[in-house]
Parts: structure tokens; C-alpha cells; sequence
């Protein structure tokens, strides 16, 4: 039994689902999002509280509830109020600058990294060393913040890099002498 899926998802005013059969549209404030549930998984609207009911014989419908329910808890949030990634560029040298959907990337390396914002993702750069990624899609902002650290992800030596906001870098020891 699932606990996570067990517990319902309560809609916020403004918020609107649209069930038709298994296809999920969520839609808000801030734009809308789609979802195909599972076969075995059906979800119930009783007002503005969302159920979700699975069947209990089928072998992977435990986890495709819980799993299933946190997406589409998401989805309520982030069509409600959003997410927001925040990174910090750490080094010498290194900054960001946000033009229009282009985020141009100064990393240290002998060239300019140019970064295209997807559909849907805002990217603004309050000063030269912290991006600011926000988005409706949970999924998609992780990404997007995943793929710009990526180019230069924190090392452990002097702590150098491309790291999420009050992310912790554990520093290694300099070579002794």
C-alpha cells in the first residue's frame, strides 16, 4: 500500500483539471501542463480534493500510484505559483548573462558558451555570477539547471564552478609538500 498515493492533492483557487479518460490537463495562473496517467491508476475529482485509486492485483501499481501522485501534485503546483532554480558561478572570471531566450556563459574556457532556453523556461541573471531558472514543469527546470552546471560543475580543490544555490562543495585537502 501506497502511503504517498494515499494521500490526497488539494486544488488551490484558479486551478482547473481536465480529465478525459486517462489524459490530465492542469491549468492556472501560470500556464498549463499535460499528463497521460497510467492504465492502472485512475484519479477521482471530488470538488477541489483529487484521489487517486489503483489496482491493488496489478504488480507495479503500487509504485506507479505513489509515483503518479507526486507528478501530478507538481503539475498543481506549478501552474499555481512555479519553480524557481537558483545557481551561483563561483571563480575568477566567471559570469552569465541572459539575452532574450540565449543565456551566454563565461566559464574560463577559450570560448563563449551560448545556452538556448527551452520553451516554457525564463532565465534572468540578477548580477553577473547568479542564474535564476523558473518554470511551470518541475522536471524541465531541474533539467535546465542540471545541463548549464554541467558545463562546469563545482571541483573540490578550490571550489570553483557552476554550483546550485547553498549547494555544500566538500573541499578537498592541497597536495602537501
Amino acid at each position: 500500500m501506497s502511503r504517498i498515493a494515499n494521500s490526497p492533492i488539494i486544488l488551490p483557487s484558479g486551478v482547473e483539471i481536465n480529465i478525459n479518460g486517462q489524459n490530465l490537463r492542469v491549468k492556472g495562473k501560470k500556464g498549463s501542463l499535460e499528463f497521460v496517467i497510467p492504465s492502472v491508476v485512475q484519479l477521482m475529482q471530488n470538488g477541489s480534493i483529487l484521489k487517486l485509486a489503483y489496482e491493488a492485483t496489478h504488480r507495479t501499481a503500487n509504485m506507479l500510484a505513489g509515483t503518479t501522485r507526486a507528478i501530478v501534485n507538481n503539475m498543481v503546483i506549478g501552474v499555481s505559483n512555479g519553480f524557481t532554480r537558483k545557481l551561483e558561478l563561483v571563480g575568477v572570471g566567471y559570469r552569465a548573462k541572459a539575452q532574450g531566450k540565449n543565456l551566454t556563459l563565461t566559464l574560463g574556457f577559450s570560448h563563449l558558451i551560448n545556452y538556448s532556453v527551452p520553451e516554457d523556461i525564463t532565465i534572468e541573471t540578477p548580477s553577473q555570477t547568479e542564474i535564476v531558472i523558473s518554470g511551470v514543469d518541475k522536471q524541465k527546470v531541474g533539467q535546465v539547471a542540471a545541463e548549464i552546471r554541467a558545463y562546469r560543475p563545482p571541483e573540490p580543490y578550490k571550489g570553483k564552478g557552476v554550483r546550485y544555490a547553498h549547494e555544500r562543495v566538500i573541499r578537498k585537502e592541497a597536495k602537501k609538500k
